[in-house]
């Protein structure tokens, strides 16, 4: 017999309340000079939603691994090379932004040695025609690592940071750039990955980058994503960790658990059609992205990563941009991670002195434990998309009859160990899903709720209860 209306609100209800009486994220301890959280922070302990996933014990062993001292050894490397802007010398062994690409692809080849053949690494250039910040045409090389997935290789997942540089004019090739924040962190991040990573068997493929010419106009993450999308590969998932070193802002106030993850609503590759959808159903709030967004909080905020993360409805920073963005605009799901609060002194600047201050992106000014936890969190996203499900396709609402219960239908996934799916739901107020119902390995189900009422959404499961992001489905007529 078909649930009624009531009992699916009481069982789910109960299972929500369930999820929200679990302990919170357990509180990284704070060294004796941290000090406590002040208003205006990200407080720890806040309850997780009703589809977090707990991190398994492969996950836990994966983390601990990620070593703040071989970060500190990347970003101090990359400031060595002086400069590393875009338009800086490419065939200096020593300074410019071609040694630190031999370094790069160095580096990520000697990772490569432990992956058993699974891992390879490569240069990918192109010559970029002269535009607005490329005054003559440029060689642009991103350095790229592809562990390839055991099961589901055609599912990839991206993880980057930009290697250029620059200082207050950004056309200056010459200056000393170090750019240790901006961005030798989050080049730092998805070296460290790479290196724990490549050990590993993934079910799914993880593509680690260091792209050029973000500074310039995001030229290597573009023709990055680009590649990708004349090749119809199937990206579920990119991040951008740009500007992630140092928890302490322009006031000198830190917030050194916490991670903002920049996440769009309004998709930028979004079509006539489609916007005429969204306006009908809703769902400024449920593009792939935020689904993203929501699963990287799900698996990542916790204890085996010490960090809250702070998910930010906007694209990214005002009137700024960041290598996620030309993933967006190709449909793919990305968002941008960054410190919680910059501090501008230390970024796009000159390296000098005044009035006493120091301005520069210098490595002192990075806090080393701080962007190992943000790779924790990368890893425990990029790790658990890898192994469970990919994100279900063709989900739809039939809206066929006029009917208080909502019928939804999706397309089972090609996954060997997958076990089933779920339905999530939640009030349209609400920014997180509040409520789970395990409906089985099934392709369609009917809740006794009204579609006009709430959001649904579907999400896969697989044999070791891992669970993907969540789909959210669109009318069918």
């Amino acid at each position: 017999m078909r649930p009624s209306r009531r009992t699916v609100l009481s069982a789910t209800g109960a299972a929500a309340a369930a999820a929200c009486t679990t302990a919170g994220p357990a509180e990284a301890t704070p060294s004796a000079a941290e000090p406590t959280p002040t208003a205006g922070q990200t407080p720890k302990g806040s309850r997780p939603p009703a589809t977090a996933q707990p991190p398994t014990r492969e996950l836990r062993a994966l983390l601990r691994e990620i070593d703040p001292g071989r970060i500190e050894a990347t970003v101090r490397k990359l400031v060595s090379f002086g400069t590393r802007h875009t338009l800086s010398a490419q065939d200096d062994p020593r300074r410019g932004i071609g040694a630190a690409r031999d370094w790069l692809l160095a580096e990520l080849r000697s990772y490569a040695e432990a992956s058993g053949g699974r891992m390879t690494a490569e240069l990918q250039s192109y010559v970029q025609e002269p535009g607005p910040r490329i005054p003559t045409p440029t060689r642009i090389t991103n350095v790229v690592a592809t562990l390839r997935g055991s099961v589901t290789p055609d599912r990839i997942y991206v993880v980057s940071g930009h290697y250029d540089s620059r200082v207050t004019d950004v056309m200056d090739a010459t200056s000393d750039a170090p750019g240790a924040d901006d961005d030798a962190s989050g080049v730092a991040v998805a070296l460290e990955l790479a290196r724990v990573m490549a050990k590993r068997r993934p079910a799914s493929t993880i593509v680690f980058a260091a792209v050029a010419g973000e500074e310039q106009g995001l030229f290597g993450s573009a023709h990055m994503a680009q590649r990708f999308k004349a090749a119809g590969a199937d990206v579920q998932g990119m991040f951008t960790n740009d500007i992630v070193g140092s928890p302490t802002a322009d006031d000198g106030t830190r917030d050194p658990y916490t991670i903002r993850l920049f996440a769009e609503g309004v998709p930028s590759s979004e079509t006539a059609e489609q916007a005429a959808t969204r306006r009908s159903v809703g769902g400024e709030n449920d593009s792939a992205t935020r689904q993203l967004a929501r699963f990287v909080r799900d698996v990542a905020d916790n204890d085996a990563t010490g960090m809250n993360v702070r998910v930010i409805y906007r694209r990214d920073r005002y009137r700024r941009g960041g290598d996620h963005i030309p993933f967006l605009e190709r449909a793919y799901p990305a968002a941008r991670f960054t410190e919680p609060a910059e501090d501008f002194a230390h970024q796009h600047q000159d390296v000098r002195v005044e009035n006493g201050k120091q301005y520069g992106d210098l490595p002192e000014f990075c806090d080393f434990d701080f962007i190992a936890r943000v790779a924790r969190v990368n890893g425990a996203a990029l790790w658990t998309l890898a192994q469970a499900p990919g994100t279900p396709r063709g989900a739809k609402i039939v809206t066929t009859n006029l009917t208080n219960a909502t019928e939804l239908v999706w397309t089972r996934g090609p996954e060997p160990d997958l076990a089933g799916y779920e339905v999530v739901w939640r009030e349209t107020t609400a920014p997180e899903w509040t409520h789970v119902i395990p409906v089985g390995d099934v392709t369609r189900h009917e809740v006794d709720l009204s579609k006009d009422n709430v959001f649904f959404g579907v999400r896969a499961v697989n044999a070791k209860g891992l669970r993907s992001p969540v789909a959210f489905p669109e009318p069918q007529a």
